[in-house]
């Protein structure tokens, strides 16, 4: 009953998905950003701790509750913590009323072909079955293409199509994210490219596997527009990918049923220097920007 409640909240719900899933080699930079230098930690347990602190503020916030929030896509560590002595998986839906998914690739290969592929995950049926009994929803594994190559983009797309199947078999829901790297010249024509190899691993799909899609803000308003739309796709979510969040919001609006996933952008103007007061305003505002670009469109 849960996961089809969950399924409803996620396909036609109004809000949006918070990214709080930094991991090891994004985390010093998003404490940075949020007023923790690296001299305030000896340690990557100190340096997980920390994150996993700023991720717990931001969830306990009144700010960050189901009416604006759908999801929150976790980092394993924080799936693996608790919020005031529950798992975090269990505090998000049942304290906040936001669906939990997991993160659960283990980075990028190096470039090749204009791409960056998904590193090899060995241990994913492990780490599925552990997200399942975790109460976690669904999963996100993210891609990097840098260039509009055509075999590159099909590679991207057909890995993570495969690893999908796996973990729609796991009984979860995959974000399937090939993020296009938003300063590229040629950043239209790759998009174009990977809608055509989206829409190919689509309509391969069973009637009844269904997938998610976390992708850049287009260059061009509703270039997405077949994929949203798509019988296969629950729902069609953004990446920021280096927006600020005005220009990501902006974008946003501009793109009919897409919703943002964001991450620097949900996070900006945070800081551990903030009193609870000041936090949770600032956290606020970002929030209700957010949730107005993703039901604008």
């Amino acid at each position: 009953m849960t996961n089809q409640t969950q399924s409803e909240l996620i396909g036609t719900g109004n809000g949006f998905i918070a990214a709080l899933d930094q991991s090891g080699g994004s985390t010093p930079k998003a404490l940075r950003l949020y007023g923790v230098e690296a001299d305030a930690y000896g340690s990557d347990e100190e340096m997980f701790g920390l994150i996993h602190n700023m991720r717990a503020r931001i969830i306990k916030s009144p700010a960050f509750t189901g009416d604006r929030v759908l999801g929150a896509i976790l980092f394993e560590r924080t799936m693996d913590g608790d919020i005031d002595g529950k798992p975090t998986a269990t505090y998000l839906w049942e304290d906040c009323q936001v669906v939990p998914f997991l993160k659960v690739d283990k980075g990028l290969d190096d470039e090749a072909n204009g791409v960056q592929m998904l590193k090899p995950m060995p241990d994913l049926d492990a780490l599925l079955a552990k997200a399942v009994s975790k109460g976690i929803y669904g999963t996100k594994m993210r891609s990097v293409i840098n260039a509009a190559s055509p075999q590159g983009i099909a590679d991207v797309v057909a890995q993570q199509f495969e690893i999908g199947k796996q973990i729609i078999a796991a009984g979860l829901m995959p974000i399937i994210e090939p993020e296009v790297t938003i300063s590229i010249d040629d950043k239209a024509a790759a998009e174009e490219i990977l809608r055509a190899e989206i829409t190919k691993q689509l309509d391969a799909l069973e009637d009844n596997q269904h997938v998610m899609l976390k992708l850049t803000l287009p260059e061009a308003a509703n270039a997405y527009q077949s994929l949203v739309d798509h019988p296969r796709v629950l729902r069609v979510v953004a990446l920021s990918g280096g927006y600020d969040r005005t220009e990501a919001n902006t974008r946003l609006s501009q793109n009919t049923g897409m919703i943002a996933s964001f991450s620097r952008a949900l996070t900006e103007g945070l800081s551990a220097q903030q009193d609870e007061t000041a936090f949770d305003a600032t956290l606020n505002t970002s929030v209700q920007s957010i949730y107005d670009a993703s039901v604008a469109g």
